[in-house]
């Protein structure tokens, strides 16, 4: 092994590089730690830095009404190496920013591997470090290095396969069609009596959506997701397979329930929605993880009649991931409670998706800088899209299961993870105007927000 450095950092993908690059450019000398080639994982091609391994593109770069592309923006004003290597990499994809893989793998490297503070070790870590480290492995952590996770964390912390339901933001449900009612109107630890949305299906309609469901499209597990479906978590189709009445005996039963919009009548089957977040602006549809194709969810599920418009912040899935439950083991800096010299970043700490993968290795790699040399590290505020997803991951999301299994699942930035706002106008009409308001009013809110914390240094600020 090399001489030491200041802060070591597991992991060579997007999180890992950028966790590294940033740290190396606040002056401390930097290990960058990467198994391939000497250990290959099952989806990568390549022994290459920040390779893409599935699509190759960072999704919308509209800073001005999405929620992605506002986290672009701030990745591109905090020095991103990569935001940096994928803009001299783009290629046309519309609004969206999409890279030759190839190409921006290279240019991340080459500034990695040229950094005069960054030492690469092709190595595998087995154990946990003793000393600063940022561990950014990735949905495919190495058995190995999940075992010493684990130890350090507990086993019940510590996920292997996602079962992930949709989340509707709250908004788009239709409340004159649906209500608020926990099942025999129980109230539960924290809750009221009223914790659930409940939407109505008549037989007509759940037997149409039956129907739906078994028509549609589904997505094939990936040769290294070799977990089999167990019984907690079966997706809804395959239920639907083992009998039409299975899912309105399951997840769908409507015992328990009376609709104050229509009492005398009593609904055939009930699908639930579940607040997710602390805001309350995203719920997620109780029981329904899934292995439908993305396009067929939406349409299946805006079956179900008060979901007739409802918008997505996430759509369902089954998948192999390893990521830890974030919000129960990270303080507000990514630092891991019970060990605070190690911080998490990347999927493994329970986001979804590059761009969020690469912010959460940035702000890792500078909230350890700052503590490396001396200073508090300041967080963004959460109305910015930085600031949001950190809030989400290390405490925003609710837990409805305390003492019982895991219910953290990863996410994409969006939104319905910001505080609410007030909608703008925007001079547009119709049914989109307050929808594009209110996007408004997020980004304008969030960019000056943004710039404020930047102008007073973002890195740290003197500790006390």
């Amino acid at each position: 092994m090399c001489a030491m450095a200041d802060i070591d950092v597991i992991g060579g993908g997007l999180a890992g590089s950028e966790a590294a690059w940033q740290l190396a450019e606040a002056g401390l000398s930097v290990r960058l730690f990467e198994m391939r080639p000497t250990r290959m994982t099952p989806a990568h091609k390549t022994d290459s830095l920040a390779e893409l391994v599935c699509s190759n593109s960072f999704r919308s770069d509209d800073a001005a009404s999405n929620a992605v592309g506002l986290l672009h923006a701030e990745l591109r004003d905090l020095g991103s190496i990569i935001m940096r290597s994928a803009d001299a990499h783009q290629v046309p994809a519309g609004g969206a920013l999409a890279v030759d893989r190839d190409g921006f793998s290279a240019a991340v490297a080459a500034a990695i591997e040229g950094h005069p503070n960054i030492t690469i070790v092709r190595e595998e870590l087995t154990a946990l470090p003793g000393g600063p480290a940022i561990i950014a492995t990735g949905p495919l952590t190495s058995d190995a290095l999940s075992a010493a996770i684990a130890r350090e964390t507990g086993a019940e912390h510590l996920a292997f396969f996602d079962a992930i339901a949709p989340i509707v933001y709250r908004e788009s449900v239709d409340m004159d069609v649906a209500w608020f009612q926990s099942r025999y109107d129980k109230a539960g630890p924290g809750g009221t009596g009223a914790d659930y949305l409940n939407c109505p299906m008549n037989r007509e309609e759940y037997e149409r959506f039956i129907d739906a469901l078994l028509a549609a499209d589904r997505v094939d597990f990936h040769e290294f997701e070799d977990t089999p479906y167990f019984d907690g978590c079966l997706p809804i189709e395959v239920m639907a397979e083992r009998g039409r009445e299975t899912l309105r005996h399951g997840p769908m039963k409507p015992i328990g329930l009376t609709n104050p919009h229509n009492p005398q009548v009593k609904a055939y089957a009930i699908v639930q929605l579940r607040q997710d977040n602390a805001l309350g602006t995203l719920f997620n549809m109780v029981g329904f993880q899934t292995k439908l194709r993305y396009g067929a969810q939406a349409e299946i599920f805006r079956l179900i009649p008060a979901l007739e418009n409802a918008e997505f912040a996430r759509l369902g899935g089954l998948h192999r991931n390893t990521y830890i439950d974030s919000p129960r083991l990270l303080d507000a800096t990514l630092r891991l409670k019970s060990a605070p010299n190690l911080r998490f970043a990347g999927q493994i700490s329970g986001c979804e998706g590059y761009v969020e993968a690469s912010s959460t290795g940035l702000m890792a790699g500078r909230f350890a800088a700052a503590e490396l040399t001396g200073r508090a590290a300041r967080t963004p505020p959460p109305t910015t899209a930085m600031g949001a997803l950190l809030a989400h991951i290390t405490g925003g999301h609710l837990s409805h299961d305390e003492g019982g299994p895991r219910s953290y699942q990863p996410m994409n930035v969006n939104f319905g993870l910001f505080p609410p706002v007030t909608p703008i106008a925007t001079g547009r009409k119709g049914r989109g105007q307050k929808k594009a308001g209110r996007k408004a009013a997020y980004t304008e809110r969030a960019r000056a927000d943004f710039s404020a914390w930047l102008a007073e240094d973002p890195v740290a600020e003197p500790a006390e």
